[in-house]
């Protein structure tokens, strides 16, 4: 009976989050060349406001613990574990006041209303994980812009989602190349909870009742041994990790 519900309510939800999509993708293009990075990034939280409120359809709900370890004061490296493309807009509308920056694969640079459009030309850089050379690059490029904007990074350390749950290895690299060149950011590490639920069918149709949650760990100085650090990152994230059911 769930999975009949969820036939019915996906295609809805489907062309709601679709219309959000279209809609903003000009938007985002006349924010950008008027006001500049500033409204544009107005706008991308906007558009992402309307699509958290989206999954309403689908009875999905939000929860947000640790905002109060949210620092404005400082460039931040936001290190996350992730689960589906459902992850994005509540990181993004948590983070909004911080501008974040993601680093994302160069798949998702093009065909995409609105989402292609931000990565591309809103700060956030777009790596070819063939090609090392590239994506070291491309990191060390939005390192240098959100120190000198005093901006935020955003990072998924695993390199791709989990599509049950569990937290996949650390792929370091990008990570540490993050680290080296922004030595006066504090990392915080944020563990995201049951996205991955939005997809238990794989593609279609979507879960329903499902409830994420997103938790904002202590911030970290960004000192010592790299990979020691790395490790202990991934240890904070795993340890507000809730148990796959299986």
């Amino acid at each position: 009976m769930k999975k009949l519900l969820s036939h019915l309510l996906t295609p809805v939800f489907l062309c709601v989050f679709g219309f959000w999509l279209l809609l903003f993708h000009p938007l985002q293009y006349l924010c950008l060349k008027l006001g500049g990075r500033y409204a544009h990034d107005y706008c991308v939280a906007v558009l992402n406001f309307f699509l958290i409120h989206t999954g309403k359809i689908l009875g999905t709900s939000y929860k947000l613990e640790g905002a109060e370890n949210l620092i404005s004061h400082r460039p931040l490296l936001i290190v996350a574990n992730h689960q589906s493309m459902y992850d994005v807009p509540p990181l993004f509308w948590t983070l909004r006041a911080l501008h974040p920056k993601f680093v994302t694969k160069k798949e998702l640079g093009k065909g995409i209303p609105s989402i292609s459009f931000n990565l591309k030309y809103g700060g956030s850089v777009l790596i070819d994980r063939k090609d090392g050379k590239q994506a070291i690059s491309e990191i060390h490029k939005l390192a240098n812009y959100v120190n000198s904007e005093r901006f935020t990074a955003v990072i998924f350390p695993e390199g791709t989602r989990s599509r049950n749950g569990e937290l996949k290895p650390f792929k370091v690299t990008g990570l540490i190349a993050l680290m080296d060149k922004m030595p006066d950011a504090l990392i915080l590490p944020i563990t995201i909870n049951n996205s991955y639920k939005m997809l238990p069918y794989g593609k279609y149709p979507l879960g329903l009742g499902v409830r994420v949650s997103h938790t904002i760990h202590s911030a970290i100085e960004n000192k010592g041994d790299r990979k020691e650090l790395a490790a202990k990152i991934e240890a904070i994230i795993a340890s507000k990790l809730e148990r796959p059911v299986q």
